[in-house]
């Protein structure tokens, strides 16, 4: 299988396969109906509207229904055709879809939140409704009952939420750039560990159960895995995006993650290969290569009668260098940097041409993506953002979905 996938021309991309238009604001969200030729989206424009396919070949909303307040996010269920619609004032509505999709009835409001939800996960086994919110907080609610059973706090706004659901093991990223690992409990929560690793706020999340790997998108351009069952912590850092990274979704089967940035940058990262960590960066008051002073090194610059230099670091190695003795840059993908990033120039010699082979392909989704679904048995993926357009994209090309699943992408 891998062999099939490594073997997928360069030049493949993913096909543009439908626009869905007529939103009057941003897209929160937008996903797929299982199954179905179908999309659900929930808009900024207070709308939530399912949109079938008509023989024309478009898209035509069979429900369009007005919320009291700008809609921010969204959980749907497919089994049991529930829809939760997060948001602006902190509420969530419950809504059950018909069968034939053309009919949404109302089925209750969860007082989840004081401020906007930003991530709905909903879990059928134990009923319950859990969320996140710019109330800095993390809520689950009993679906039966519609009472709340626990918020747990956090010190900034929640961002973003994962949830395994046979542990009951929540990971809530924020603006401040942590992770927080939580075990539910019915009326109460614990903590079990918190995640550092990015320099900015954690805008999505992905949980695989079956590896056991958490990853992190964030808006300081990168992506983290962390290694959650071999209790590594951070593993790989993913360096490809030129903007934050809006949203990803790993596909287990072929070992693929699939990322996009505010910019429109689509990028499938190959994770079927053994990745080297990057190096924490060493700390020193002079360089570690030709031990001239940091311009901070005020007793070695008298001592010597030099001026200090500014501080870099290799990506490669992670020392502390100066700006003489790191003077190239290098892509090193097996590293995760897919970009030229800054290394010290005997790091820069010991690259190799074929360890600059790029190991992710990157695309142009041509709008700012600030939200992306994907049915991987489809091989399809819907992108949704500010410009107010939906995309509906055939992935196959990239990912080999339909070649590991059997389906087609139609």
């Amino acid at each position: 299988m891998a062999a099939e996938i490594h073997s997928r021309p360069q030049s493949s991309r993913p096909t543009l396969l439908s626009k869905v238009e007529g939103h009057q604001d941003a897209v929160s969200a937008a996903l797929l109906i299982p199954k179905e030729d179908g999309v659900i989206t929930a808009s900024e424009d207070r709308t939530i509207r399912v949109w079938l396919k008509r023989d024309s070949g478009q898209y035509w909303p069979s429900i369009y229904h007005t919320m009291s307040s700008p809609c921010s996010a969204m959980a749907y269920h497919h089994d049991s055709r529930r829809i939760f619609v997060g948001q602006d004032n902190g509420a969530i509505m419950e809504f059950h879809v018909s069968e034939d999709f053309n009919k949404m009835n109302f089925v209750k409001t969860y007082p989840a939140h004081q401020n906007r939800v930003s991530a709905i996960i909903f879990c059928l086994t134990s009923e319950w409704v859990i969320s996140t919110g710019h109330d800095k907080c993390v809520s689950w609610m009993c679906t039966r009952s519609g009472s709340m059973l626990g918020r747990h706090y956090f010190t900034s706004w929640a961002s973003c939420l994962q949830y395994d659901y046979e542990t009951q093991h929540a990971f809530v990223g924020d603006y401040s750039g942590q992770i927080t690992l939580l075990k539910l409990e019915q009326n109460t929560c614990s903590v079990i560990t918190t995640l550092k690793g990015h320099e900015g706020s954690i805008t999505s999340l992905w949980w695989d159960p079956v590896q056991r790997l958490l990853f992190s998108g964030a808006s300081d351009h990168s992506i983290i895995m962390w290694d959650i069952g071999g209790r590594k912590g951070r593993t790989l850092l993913l360096q490809g995006h030129h903007d934050k990274v809006q949203a990803i979704c790993y596909i287990q089967l072929t070992r693929q993650l699939v990322s996009c940035s505010a910019d429109g940058g689509i990028a499938v990262w190959n994770m079927d290969i053994s990745r080297e960590e990057a190096p924490q960066w060493l700390e020193s008051d002079s360089c570690q290569k030709c031990e001239q002073p940091f311009f901070w090194n005020i007793k070695q610059m008298w001592d010597t009668k030099t001026l200090g230099l500014r501080q870099h670091h290799c990506r490669k190695c992670g020392q502390a260098v100066c700006g003489k003795c790191s003077t190239k840059r290098s892509s090193y993908p097996i590293m995760g940097f897919e970009f030229q990033v800054r290394v010290c120039d005997s790091c820069f010699e010991s690259i190799k041409d074929e360890d600059r082979t790029s190991l992710a392909t990157f695309h142009e989704g041509k709008h700012n993506i600030s939200h992306m679904s994907m049915d991987i048995s489809r091989g399809l993926m819907v992108t949704c953002g500010s410009d107010r357009v939906v995309k509906i994209w055939d992935m196959t090309p990239v990912v080999g979905c339909s070649l590991a699943t059997g389906f087609s992408s139609r």
